[in-house]
């Protein structure tokens, strides 16, 4: 086993490369950049860009991985509306080009996904729910997933997942959980709108999730988020009771004051009951992972 890792600099691909370096599973790191993770030897590094055919190739060609894990994305919701054009490029032209090379050598090929596939009516989500997309950024994920869902090739699984959050080196963006906590613990006042529920993701178990599932040969849909689905502002009131925070920090809104570009469901989630049964995911609850944020 040899997994190529796409978006290594990204919170989730340094989680999934602490994991494999811990359990000695052969891999090899990627990102578009230079290496930020300094838990990530060098040695196991290379600069690839995504929509590089060419670039991949080379890769491809010098590690012949047994299984790709593909969390690479544009991932900024508001951006991708503005920038469809580059939405659609980086999140399902170069998902593209990496399948098909994975095809090439029969590699597993897994596809990190998102809960915004989903218009939000009816959560929480099983694998089986149909999609209908409201956003660009959730449009390309769903066209990403139908490169997988309506080709011939089989040896494929996508992993759902809703706001991961944890720490990481030199990350592009912040998250959810760690914002809240900073600002909360400057004694910063924050507004946090409640007409939204997710169910936040500690980025270690979806990582644990990512390569349990190639371990066991897992083909198909699996969800893998955190086990409650909560309002933003519950998320928010939460980290601060845990933090013994001042809670008049926190000013309710409503979302359709924030005037996004992009359109959000108003309430996912996603039914674990699948992975839970089929390969044993166990995620931690918001406090659990809390107290081991430094």
């Amino acid at each position: 086993m040899i997994v190529l890792i796409t978006g290594s600099n990204g919170l989730l691909g340094q989680k999934i490369v602490r994991q494999l370096l811990n359990s000695k599973v052969p891999f090899i790191a990627s990102s578009q950049g230079e290496n930020r993770n300094p838990d990530c030897p060098e040695e196991v590094y290379r600069k690839m860009d995504i929509t590089s055919n060419v670039e991949i190739s080379t890769v491809f060609q010098e590690i012949k991985p047994t299984h790709v894990i593909h969390t690479a994305a544009l991932t900024n919701v508001d951006y991708c509306e503005l920038n469809p054009e580059l939405c659609y490029a980086l999140n399902v032209e170069a998902t593209s080009i990496l399948i098909n090379k994975a095809i090439e050598i029969n590699a597993h090929f897994q596809l990190l996904s998102s809960d915004f596939i989903f218009d939000g009516e009816n959560g929480p989500y099983a694998e089986t729910d149909a999609p209908n997309p409201l956003s660009h950024y959730a449009k390309s994920k769903w066209q990403a997933e139908q490169l997988l869902h309506l080709g011939s090739y089989k040896n494929w699984s996508i992993v759902r997942t809703i706001i991961v959050y944890g720490q990481g080196y030199q990350l592009s963006r912040s998250n959810l959980i760690l914002w809240a906590k900073e600002s909360l613990l400057a004694q910063q006042e924050i507004s946090v709108i409640d007409d939204q529920f997710r169910a936040p993701t500690w980025a270690d178990d979806l990582a644990w999730a990512c390569i349990k599932i190639c371990q066991e040969g897992k083909l198909g849909v699996y969800n893998a988020c955190g086990p409650e689905t909560l309002s933003i502002y519950e998320i928010v009131l939460r980290i601060a009771t845990f933090y013994n925070c001042d809670k008049n920090l926190i000013k309710k809104i409503n979302s359709k004051y924030l005037n996004q570009a992009a359109i959000r469901p108003p309430k996912t989630g996603l039914v674990l009951t699948k992975s839970v049964n089929e390969f044993g995911y166990s995620p931690k609850l918001l406090e659990e992972t809390l107290a081991l944020l430094d």
